[in-house]
């Protein structure tokens, strides 16, 4: 079995991470995660929060960068994620203002340039989606797919969350193995079988997550990102939670 590491994505503890960005890194290490990937970096200069990384065993997965940083200073982005030793820059958000057939379509000429340029410097630009990129378009193609589709593999990689995926009525091992190999980062996420479809720990939804577990290998994920947009919970107590799923189901993490 290949060893896939496993990063939380740090909007999850967004709260902890503006009082103590520092302390926060250092618990996220002493729970057993592998990386972490970032949405801003608490206001540190990226020098020093590679120091904390470094200091505290942990890696830069992936940062997720707001599509406006990407297209007004793309170069500052990749120098930064030279410092962190990230190799992976992701597009995470389109504004509601910006999810229209206009907007997809001229986003495809933008992430061409800018992964490209990201693979020039040894770098990967990846998308990750929501549920309203699976609504279908003129043509009938969803938003996501003309957006993969659009740009070449080599210049744009996907970020599949198989909550949002699952949320749109979607099988998220269906995404993985239609993109298999261009399929680096992957978000996993549970969601209650309730009405509310609210976000789970891993393990307590229905989110058949063992089948995408078991897609890691032969799918090339690079990282598995565990990420709790809100929880019920306190979000180092819902991390914990997933941690100890993954431990369970993927034993090199023990060790």
């Amino acid at each position: 079995m290949k060893k896939i590491p496993v990063a939380v994505q740090m909007f999850t503890l967004r709260e902890e991470s503006a009082q103590d960005f520092a302390g926060t890194l250092k618990k996220v290490a002493e729970l057993g995660f592998n990386g972490v990937e970032f949405a801003g970096y608490g206001g540190l200069p990226v020098q020093e929060v590679r120091k904390i990384l470094d200091e505290v065993g942990l890696k830069a997965a992936a940062s997720h960068v707001p599509l406006a940083d990407l297209k007004n200073d793309l170069t500052k982005v990749i120098e930064e994620q030279k410092v962190l030793g990230s190799r992976y820059i992701v597009c995470p958000f389109l504004m509601p203002d910006e999810r229209n057939e206009e907007t997809y379509q001229s986003l495809l000429s933008f992430f061409n340039e800018a992964g490209e340029t990201c693979r020039k410097e040894g770098l990967t630009l990846c998308y990750h989606n929501h549920d309203f990129e699976l609504e279908k378009l003129s043509d009938g193609r969803t938003a996501l797919e003309t957006i993969f589709d659009g740009v070449p593999s080599e210049n744009l990689q996907t970020e599949l969350d198989i909550y949002w995926l699952t949320r749109a009525g979607e099988k998220p091992v269906d995404w993985i193995n239609r993109y298999k190999g261009r399929t680096p980062l992957v978000h996993l996420k549970d969601m209650t079988v309730d009405e509310e479809q609210f976000f789970a720990e891993l393990g307590t939804g229905g989110v058949n997550l063992e089948s995408v577990l078991a897609l890691g290998e032969e799918a090339n994920v690079e990282w598995w990102v565990v990420e709790q947009d809100q929880s019920r919970k306190t979000p180092f107590e819902s991390i914990e939670i997933s941690i100890q799923y993954l431990k369970n189901k993927l034993p090199y993490l023990n060790k």
